[in-house]
């Protein structure tokens, strides 16, 4: 337990980045394993209510893999994989509106909602958000975002509210689509200018040598990125992440972060402290 001086001493620490980010815009992109684990969920969701009480515009984009896995499951449909991608037909799609849209973007809702933050649900498809064409045949509905129209985000939050935003998308057929969550994130901060996007993700952040923890790399020049994925360091399932960063800060966002969601309030340590938790992306040389 921290004692009072302590105590002081973070909240003076934080202030700085209180007031820099006070006004602004955050996008957070959330999911993967920290969505599976009710504390953890909540500890989330009660950070993002400090940061709406400290006037930060806070945005919610959140995926949902692994309840879509287990409702498939549930209705007797097996789940594909392309490459590390989900395999959506028509069927698919629609159990990923259902998921997504509903159950686990209201609980979110919700569980802000209790918390003293209000929020209002939305979903690609609201306000015409995120329109979509395929990204590859052999995905099926898997989308490439086309366009974004972040009016309906705006609303929400000129009127003071959360908006929470499950990344399903559409065409003008009236198909659905499965947008991955951190091209969605990328996309809409971009859109709207954000100040920073974090993605909260299951890895520390951009290690040096995958297999060693403490080599974190505390900061990236997107001029960088180049050279760290001809050496090795940016691989794998780090390739599309790192992708999304260089995409927002090129569509203008200051500041994007990877950072651990697995840890208690890594949100509040990476924004409103000077060591930080995870990588920063950021412009320049």
């Amino acid at each position: 337990m921290l004692d009072k001086k302590e105590q002081a001493e973070i909240l003076l620490e934080a202030m700085p980045y209180i007031e820099k980010y006070r006004n602004k815009i955050l996008v957070i992109k959330y999911g993967g394993n920290a969505m599976t684990n009710d504390a953890l969920k909540r500890s989330v969701m009660r950070d993002l209510t400090l940061l709406h009480l400290v006037d930060i515009k806070v945005v919610l984009v959140h995926g949902g893999g692994p309840e879509i896995s287990q409702t498939l499951t549930r209705m007797g449909i097996e789940s594909h994989f392309v490459n590390g991608l989900r395999y959506t037909d028509e069927e698919t799609a629609e159990v990923v509106r259902m998921v997504l849209a509903g159950k686990v973007n209201k609980s979110l809702v919700h569980m802000l909602g209790e918390m003293g933050a209000p929020a209002i649900g939305l979903c690609g498809i609201d306000g015409k958000m995120l329109l979509c064409e395929k990204e590859r045949e052999e995905l099926g509905f898997v989308g490439k975002i086309t366009e974004v129209r972040t009016d309906v985000i705006t609303h929400c939050l000129e009127g003071g509210y959360i908006p929470v935003v499950s990344t399903v998308g559409f065409d003008d057929e009236g198909n659905i689509y499965n947008v991955n969550a951190d091209t969605a994130a990328s996309a809409i901060a971009g859109s709207l200018k954000a100040e920073s996007l974090i993605l909260m993700t299951d890895i520390r952040g951009l290690l040096a040598d995958k297999n060693d923890e403490n080599s974190l790399i505390k900061k990236v020049f997107v001029s960088d990125i180049p050279s760290l994925a001809k050496d090795g360091i940016i691989s794998g399932g780090m390739i599309p992440k790192v992708n999304c960063c260089k995409e927002a800060i090129r569509r203008g966002v200051n500041r994007v972060f990877i950072t651990d969601g697995r840890v208690n309030h890594s949100l509040l340590l990476e924004l409103l402290s000077d060591e930080g938790m995870g990588t920063m992306f950021v412009k320049g040389d």
